[in-house]
């Protein structure tokens, strides 16, 4: 099992908090800083900010030399194709082949009506993704592209430089499990992602991911399927209920921790070193390859160092 952090950089995350925290992730062992891709923020709107993420985790790649960066996920509502493979191949050559990129359809109305992006139907949104796939994969692997589709059209580009990363930097498609996304990523991406879900429906997910795997003619051993879920840890009963509790005034929340806690055990990390260390044995049994653990408190930087201290060496 490998573990990476996921912050959600629309929180008002600042440029001193990222380089904190991917100082941190490397100097305690975590495979990988990976970062939401919004520009408003989901908890707070209006009060909080977000840094662009592609230049964000450009800036980081200069900044460390050993984690993996990542997006999780850039929607397709916000760059045209070419623009975002560009941006993808350029931090892969500034961080020395580190980089990865995840693509999703965008969900989040508000932040498209704030700044000017279209935000079509579903369906619609569906089908750019599918475009977006297949231009920014096959401008990693092929010479002269030219394709037309119903949203996009390019005609004998090549775009050079090629990535660092052979045959291509990763590329990752989020999904809930449905047959639309597990296809998608059965036919252009590397890696499969699902948000939250217990072992179980973990388990679930991956099934219906490799059914796609085999569809599309490639071995599902072959495929990598990853969970993003929320997490706290604590050394102690008493750290583990102080960072609940920051949690909950963070979200305007009164009420007990310990309930609060227990309210987020299905679908969540959470709890000592031990209680998480066999939670992520039960979704590696369920055929999870690696977490991407948010991390909502940005300041508290004790809690990747618990992870990298005390977790990650009793996964193996």
């Amino acid at each position: 099992m490998r573990v990476n952090l996921m912050i959600e950089g629309q929180e008002g995350v600042s440029w001193e908090e990222w380089i904190a925290l991917a100082r941190a992730c490397e100097d305690h062992g975590l495979e990988g800083l990976f970062r939401s891709d919004h520009y408003a923020s989901i908890g707070d709107p209006g009060r909080r900010g977000s840094l662009d993420a592609l230049t964000t985790l450009a800036g980081l790649a200069a900044h460390t030399a050993r984690v993996r960066l990542g997006t999780m996920v850039s929607p397709t509502t916000f760059r045209h194709p070419s623009v975002l493979a560009k941006s993808a191949v350029t931090i892969d050559h500034i961080s020395g082949g580190r980089f990865e990129l995840g693509m999703g359809a965008g969900w989040y109305e508000l932040e498209h009506t704030a700044h000017g992006f279209e935000f079509p139907d579903t369906e619609t949104r569906l089908q750019v993704l599918e475009e977006q796939l297949e231009i920014v994969h096959r401008q990693w692997t092929e010479g002269r592209l030219s394709f037309r589709g119903r949203h996009y059209r390019i005609v004998d580009g090549d775009a050079l430089p090629k990535p660092l990363q052979r045959p291509h930097l990763p590329l990752i498609v989020g999904g809930a499990g449905g047959r639309r996304s597990a296809a998608l990523a059965a036919r252009w991406a590397d890696e499969y992602n699902t948000v939250g879900g217990d072992p179980e429906e973990c388990r679930r997910r991956r099934a219906v991911v490799e059914r796609a795997w085999e569809g599309a003619g490639r071995d599902p051993a072959t495929l990598r399927f990853s969970v993003m879920t929320g997490m706290v840890i604590g050394a102690s009963s008493a750290e583990l209920a102080d960072r609940a509790r920051r949690l909950m005034e963070g979200d305007d929340q009164d009420g007990d921790p310990a309930a609060w806690l227990d309210d987020k055990r299905s679908t969540w990390v959470v709890g000592s070193v031990d209680d998480v260390v066999d939670r992520l044995g039960e979704l590696r049994a369920a055929g999870v390859e690696r977490v991407m653990l948010q991390h909502l408190l940005h300041d508290d930087l004790e809690s990747v160092a618990l992870l990298g201290r005390e977790v990650c060496p009793r996964l193996g």
